[in-house]
């Protein structure tokens, strides 16, 4: 992610409906991780697991993107890292907690906004199934 191509560029016509089919793919490669390991395990884990079977699906993806932030047209010498960055579409938010909180959603959706993304996908794999554990969110 070092060019961005525009607010644009995410959130066509097109780009939208890679991205809805891309998360319908993640989900399936989800649930398959979470049916072979369960809950219960840490976060980087699963990461590496849900890396691994997309890549065993043809899914291309990023792990731990870090995104530069500017402050008032400054940049920082700080950001913020995506888990998972699917085909620069899709930001796949991970977590393994008892219950997923607002704060979970606020940092996923602002992810989408800074990062320009149209759609992300939060997944909790402590959960019973990831059904229950899955939120789906828009940015505008």
């Amino acid at each position: 992610m070092t060019e961005s191509i525009g607010r644009s560029g995410y959130h066509g016509i097109e780009a939208k409906a890679r991205a809805q089919e891309l998360s319908g793919q993640v989900i399936g490669a989800s649930i398959e991780v979470h049916r072979r390991l369960g809950p219960g395990l840490l976060e980087s884990t699963y990461r590496g697991c849900l890396g691994k079977e997309l890549k065993l699906r043809g899914i291309q993806y990023q792990s731990e993107v870090a995104v530069p932030i500017s402050y008032r047209g400054e940049p920082l010498a700080m950001g913020f890292r995506l888990d998972l960055l699917v085909e620069d579409l899709v930001i796949v938010e991970l977590k393994a907690v008892d219950r997923v909180e607002p704060v979970h959603r606020a940092q996923l959706l602002t992810y989408l906004r800074l990062s320009e993304r149209w759609l992300g996908l939060l997944i909790n794999f402590n959960s019973t199934t990831i059904t229950t554990g899955l939120q789906r969110l828009l940015n505008g």
